[in-house]
């Protein structure tokens, strides 16, 4: 059950059955936009990682038909609903000290509840007798863990205070009978699932987003000078908000107002596609015109038609609404090998990793260093 509710181009010249109490429990440092930064495996600490790690390894034994389910989802989950557990003591075994509580959900609307949810365990995961309130690094109400908790850890005991037990129950509940966690339409149905709140979905998949970059990081041994320069301060900035004409050369900066589909950047500090580029060539001493269409006249074109297989790393990738026509051309992003490119990619994600054909409109690219 979810429990609370809050309630395209890229550059520019609980209700139900629930399970967590996001309202009740929102963690998680985040910058301007709402839109949270950081996101690499540096930041959970190490025992909630195995946890999290493990739980993907054993998803086939609960639920056979489930795809797709990768340590970045869970740790997306746990991000928002309880920052990782930082701050609390995990032993070997997995088990969370002091437990983690969220606010008793009476009604009140402490913390946005609204909603009375009698008590269904006596106070035995919650610890009070009194009403429900989710409990440990996944946020389960307990009457959701009393379908969802298996044992992961061995101790023949379910226990969603345990971070084994809790990343293990929390795959079960978001593999459903059998998604394909794969496909982005039934991801966000999952995490819907989890908490009936469109923010929340946005913000959690900013984060497996995140989390997915930092888990297949480009090899650069192989690149060095102005191209590697450029690429790591690109890398840099992942996790930043996309802010429709933020960006300068000297770092993400707050945007303007419109964006074709109308959404504002005036309020969110980060970059746009052409704001990144602008600001990592930058770095390497390389000034740019400021919109991807603009950029595209600089340096050595790469056609279209020679497919990816004549990028470079370093070089420029543009997309456009009509390729060949390159007045078009509305994004870009940065080749980092391997058919991955830097991206900031519209409004409402971050800076992040993606795979070159992940937009349309393929155009090409230039070779500026």
């Amino acid at each position: 059950m979810v429990l609370l509710l809050f309630a395209a181009v890229c550059c520019a010249a609980p209700v139900g059955n629930a399970i967590g109490a996001y309202v009740a429990m929102r963690t998680g440092a985040q910058d301007d936009g709402g839109i949270a930064e950081g996101g690499t495996a540096a930041d959970i600490p190490p025992r909630m990682l195995t946890a999290y790690k493990n739980a993907t390894g054993q998803i086939g034994k609960h639920v056979p038909k489930c795809r797709g389910m990768r340590w970045p989802v869970l740790a997306g989950i746990a991000k928002v609903e309880s920052n990782h557990a930082i701050g609390r003591s995990i032993a070997a075994g997995g088990d969370i000290r002091p437990r983690i509580y969220g606010v008793l959900l009476n009604g009140s609307g402490a913390g946005g509840n609204t909603t009375v949810f009698p008590d269904t365990d006596n106070g035995r995961w919650d610890g009070t007798a009194d009403g429900e309130r989710a409990v440990g690094p996944f946020q389960f109400l307990p009457s959701t863990w009393e379908g969802a908790g298996k044992d992961a850890n061995g101790d023949k005991r379910a226990d969603p205070h345990n971070a084994d037990d809790a990343a293990l129950g929390a795959a079960i509940y978001l593999c459903g009978g059998g998604r394909d966690l794969a496909k982005r339409s039934q991801l966000k149905a999952a995490i819907l699932q989890y908490n009936r709140s469109n923010e929340y979905v946005v913000n959690v998949l900013g984060w497996i987003d995140q989390y997915t970059a930092a888990a297949k990081d480009p090899g650069l041994k192989n690149v060095s000078g102005k191209v590697r320069t450029v690429i790591e301060a690109a890398l840099s900035q992942r996790g930043v908000p996309y802010s429709w004409g933020g960006g300068t050369t000297k770092g993400k900066s707050y945007g303007i107002c419109c964006s074709p589909g109308g959404k504002s950047g005036s309020s969110i500090k980060g970059f746009d596609c052409s704001g990144l580029t602008a600001y990592a060539y930058a770095q390497a001493g390389v000034q740019l015109p400021r919109t991807a269409a603009a950029q595209a006249g600089v340096g050595k074109r790469i056609p279209a038609g020679l497919g990816q297989s004549a990028l470079r790393p370093g070089d420029l990738i543009f997309y456009a609404y009509a390729p060949g026509r390159d007045a078009t051309i509305h994004h870009v992003g940065i080749y980092v090998g391997g058919g991955q490119m830097i991206n900031a990619p519209r409004p409402g994600t971050v800076i992040r990793l993606d795979a070159v054909d992940a937009m349309s409109g393929f155009a090409g690219g230039a070779r500026v260093l």
